[in-house]
């Protein structure tokens, strides 16, 4: 039995889930906040950042929110984590008989919240009809059905597994987690650590640097998320050691993108300017210098990047005094 999916937000994750979805017989609405470019969107079936991919035609393009979600079975997230509470608000009164597969990574500002805490706050909905659907996964290689894996993870164990059972083809395989903390954790920080390690691309330092700043990242991301209630296994799965390694490595990462050209020498604002698209890092290192700070973690990589993106840091010298810190035991550092 087909089940009815909008999916908010027509970036390119989104919009290449949506045709994923409709390609496995599930009638879809993809929802785009602005009129113009979901109309524009609906006339080309080009998207603007996915070269060579047409939206198939069977999917509703819309700008209209109260039409997509009063009729899905399952609404999916993929709008910017920072913007995801004003929409869930602004849909609330209709979301009510829908569940929520979340697809946005990042922590919001203002609350410390991850973005499962937003949406059940801004939408009214209780914990077990969300899930957060992560891992080390690229539109354009979606797109292109090169296989990927993912973690759907919820509170309610059942509700995942279904996510995994609707979600998973020959090319992408879901695995189902409890441990939502985790995986959200996992996949919102790496972003962080993922602008770190372009700034050392940036930089010119090479591969032993770029493994350095991986282990040592995910020792901060592990740290943060067992002080958070997460599990710490969690952090060798997919939305652990898997999406850090391929935002760090990929050219397609667009906090890589954006930490290269930091790098060389350029503000976050001009890069993003010219990227014309979110770079989530950059708000989620304010949130997790935020959390750092009210629990108490050591998060000496994500300081860093903070103070290179908000303080106007030399990054040459953030990277001197990551290097320069007291010496420690690796299991107790």
């Amino acid at each position: 039995m087909a089940t009815t999916f909008a999916v908010l937000g027509a970036g390119t994750w989104g919009t290449v889930m949506a045709a994923h979805l409709q390609g496995m017989g599930h009638p879809v609405t993809l929802w785009h906040y602005r009129e113009q470019f979901a109309n524009s969107l609906a006339a080309s079936r080009r998207h603007p950042h996915l070269e060579g991919f047409t939206v198939p035609a069977e999917i509703n393009i819309s700008a209209d929110l109260q039409q997509a979600v009063s009729s899905a079975d399952i609404a999916v997230i993929a709008i910017p984590s920072q913007e995801v509470r004003g929409v869930m608000i602004r849909a609330s009164e209709w979301i009510q008989s829908a569940r929520v597969a979340n697809l946005s990574k990042g922590i919001e500002n203002t609350s410390l919240k991850r973005v499962s805490e937003v949406i059940a706050e801004a939408a009214g909905l209780p914990p077990n009809k969300i899930a957060s659907i992560y891992g080390p996964s690229h539109a354009e290689e979606v797109m292109r059905k090169v296989p990927t894996t993912l973690v759907a993870a919820s509170s309610d164990l059942a509700y995942a597994r279904e996510l995994q059972k609707l979600f998973s083809t020959e090319h992408l395989r879901v695995y189902a987690n409890e441990d939502i903390v985790g995986v959200e954790l996992g996949g919102s920080v790496k972003n962080v650590i993922a602008i770190a390690a372009g700034i050392c691309v940036g930089l010119g330092f090479g591969d032993n640097t770029l493994a350095a700043l991986t282990t040592r990242g995910l020792a901060e991301i592990t740290r943060l998320g067992v002080a958070m209630g997460a599990e710490a296994a969690t952090f060798s799965g997919l939305s652990g050691i898997g999406d850090l390694a391929v935002t760090n490595y990929s050219r397609h990462s667009r906090n890589r993108r954006l930490g290269v050209e930091i790098g060389r020498g350029y503000s976050y604002r001009e890069v993003l300017t010219d990227m014309g698209m979110v770079a989530e890092g950059v708000a989620t290192a304010r949130s997790v210098v935020g959390l750092a700070d009210k629990l108490q973690v050591d998060l000496p990589i994500c300081r860093e990047v903070y103070q290179v993106l908000f303080e106007d840091k030399d990054p040459r010298q953030a990277i001197t005094e990551l290097m320069s810190r007291d010496l420690k035991d690796e299991t107790l550092a």
